[in-house]
């Protein structure tokens, strides 16, 4: 089996505001087809959103698990929070001590899919 591509496709009730949320935190853009987006960083799509009407978040990390989450090691922990938040993200839980050495901060894009911004 040869592999060309990997993409990870998230399901969303609002397709149009979790692939502008990930366009806008990946630094991409949205290739739109009808139930169906791409996440194109440099011309390449490397997520995409598909549409799902009765998509139902996780509530995650205190309730129902989640089926999968992406995790984003970052440099600079306080920067990057501030951009995912200014996107439209949401914090599920925070860091305990973001001057730890090593750490993540739980949040959730608009549709409720959770991912970490990690550090370490």
């Amino acid at each position: 089996m040869e592999i060309t591509r990997q993409v990870i496709v998230l399901d969303a009730a609002d397709l149009d505001a979790v692939s502008r949320f990930w366009a806008d935190v990946l630094g991409g853009e949205v290739a739109a087809d009808e139930d169906w987006h791409g996440i194109l960083i440099d011309g390449v799509e490397q997520l995409a959103v598909q549409h799902v009407p009765d998509h139902r978040p996780p509530d995650w990390p205190d309730g129902a698990p989640q089926q999968m989450h992406l995790d984003f090691y970052v440099a600079d922990v306080a920067g990057a929070h501030a951009h995912v938040m200014d996107c439209g993200a949401r914090l599920l839980q925070d860091a305990p001590d973001r001057d730890a050495e090593r750490g993540f901060i739980v949040y959730a894009d608009p549709a409720g899919h959770p991912f970490c911004l990690c550090w370490g």
